[in-house]
């Protein structure tokens, strides 16, 4: 039986590498690509390893276009990214907190009605909400990629935080209420600590929707100066004359190093976010 085990084990863990390997692949070769010249990346598509490594597609991706440097990009991505994830995870906390502690009239289908918005696929929404925009004078600005985050738009963070409070004893609540504690003290000194794993997978997978997100940024900015990284990298492929693969794959391999970052960091509270449901008491 241990010869099994340990046949299966290896037969496991040969196939999960072996898949891993697959699904990165592309990814170390992009950034393996940013080492090689220009003109040779293509032609050596099949050799993975640089025959002359170069560094010359950082400067010139760096230099950017329109004498406009890529930490322009850089700072523009953050500003959107930090600012809408703030408002994201804030504005979630609360609604989350009023579903699970709060009684109030038409909960159950302010709930459906969030349900139902997590199952609407985003694409339905996007020419009501151009139009919306537009009214309001918000396009060709960041407001469209950045105040709606601080309403709560997305559901799955909303549910995910609900979840964890609802495994939150509520007698801890009542302890708290009868030493004279308002609700908005019972959330920020009690509910918020307890739900740390949360807070912090919904900021991370916010950031990196809001880091990568291309479409909402094609849509509402217009300026190249307010362009962030996902938009900044397409304008290094130019069909109709040649394009600087080198400098786009040596800028698209840095605006991955913010996500690996943060994953790398804060892996332990994703995993736990992610795996649990709350706190059982």
């Amino acid at each position: 039986m241990k010869a099994k085990n340990r046949i299966g084990n290896i037969v496991y863990h040969v196939l999960v590498c072996g898949l891993g390997l697959v699904m990165i692949y592309p990814l170390i070769w992009m950034v393996m690509s940013s080492f090689k010249e220009t003109n040779t990346i293509f032609t050596t598509a099949g050799s993975l390893i640089p025959e002359k490594f170069v560094l010359t597609n950082y400067t010139n991706g760096w230099k950017g276009f329109a004498k406009i440097s890529f930490g322009t990009f850089f700072k523009n991505s953050l500003f959107i990214s930090i600012v809408a994830t703030i408002g994201t995870v804030i504005s979630s906390a609360f609604v989350a907190f009023g579903f699970s502690r709060c009684k109030f009239f038409g909960k159950r289908l302010l709930f459906v009605a969030m349900l139902l918005s997590m199952m609407l696929p985003a694409q339905v929404l996007m020419i009501p909400q151009y139009l919306w925009y537009q009214k309001l004078g918000w396009v060709g600005s960041y407001l469209p990629l950045i105040v709606p985050y601080f309403f709560a738009i997305q559901g799955f963070f909303v549910y995910l935080m609900i979840n964890f409070i609802d495994g939150i004893p509520t007698e801890l609540d009542e302890a708290a209420k009868i030493d004279g504690c308002s609700y908005y003290s019972i959330f920020l000194r009690i509910i918020v600590p307890l739900i740390k794993p949360a807070i912090v997978t919904a900021a991370i997978f916010s950031f990196m929707w809001r880091w990568d997100d291309f479409l909402s940024a094609l849509l509402y900015v217009n300026e190249s100066a307010k362009y962030p990284v996902s938009l900044a990298l397409k304008l290094f492929s130019d069909p109709g004359s040649s394009s600087d693969y080198g400098a786009m794959f040596a800028m698209a391999s840095l605006s991955i190093l913010p996500a690996v970052l943060i994953f790398i960091f804060f892996q332990k509270y994703l995993v736990e976010g992610i795996s649990t449901s709350g706190l059982k008491g």
